[in-house]
């Protein structure tokens, strides 16, 4: 997330001046949110790795987002228009921030100086989501599984500001996120190796491209 203020000190203040902020602590694989209840919250994800995930009606499971540290996420940022179930659930042990976006021009009892603070800056928050958001549909309107690896890898690459990262998912729920076949991305992460294109030790991976 690239921001033009310190999300550190945003999320300091907004955990310990306003009253209307309330803080979770999660579980493993727990659920945090769900969607489908329409809570118009937006969350801050102050500890932890966390995924979106829909569930169709076949029980069919697909990674939508993925969260990490210092990541904003909720209802308020995604209109549900399917009957499909939303869930954001634990990848590890999370702590998470939870506020109701209805309650952002009404002032706490005690008057804190936190909600000008919110205002000036969440147009910011909404526009680096944005900007996820507009990223994840580039990569997935990639066409083939070798596009959509390179792609996400020189996402990953740019984040960390290094050829060599690790991956945030099991293989299994890349493919998933990437909304590709297993098998097909196996073969294709075979052959970006052979080729010389990237090194992978477990889940690490090295860009040897330029």
């Amino acid at each position: 997330m690239n921001l033009n203020f310190d999300i550190n000190q945003f999320i300091h203040k907004f955990e310990n001046n306003c009253q209307r902020v309330q803080k979770k602590v999660f579980s493993k694989n727990e659920v945090i949110t769900s969607y489908i209840k329409k809570r118009n919250q937006f969350c801050i994800l102050v500890m932890g790795n966390a995924d979106l995930v829909r569930y169709d009606l076949n029980g069919n499971r697909t990674i939508v987002e993925h969260f990490s540290k210092n990541d904003v996420f909720g209802e308020v940022f995604y209109t549900i228009t399917t009957n499909n179930e939303l869930l954001v659930e634990a990848r590890e042990k999370c702590e998470v921030l939870f506020y109701s976006y209805n309650d952002i021009h009404t002032k706490c009892k005690t008057n804190c100086k936190f909600h000008p603070y919110l205002s000036e800056n969440l147009p910011e928050l909404i526009l680096s989501k944005v900007t996820d958001l507009n990223m994840r549909i580039e990569l997935l309107t990639k066409r083939s599984t070798r596009d959509k690896l390179i792609g996400y890898f020189a996402m990953l690459s740019t984040r960390n500001l290094s050829k060599t990262f690790s991956l945030p998912f099991s293989l299994t729920d890349l493919a998933d996120y990437l909304s590709v076949d297993r098998s097909a991305m196996m073969r294709e992460l075979k052959l970006l190796k052979e080729e010389g294109f990237i090194e992978k030790n477990r889940n690490k991976i090295t860009l040897l491209y330029k």
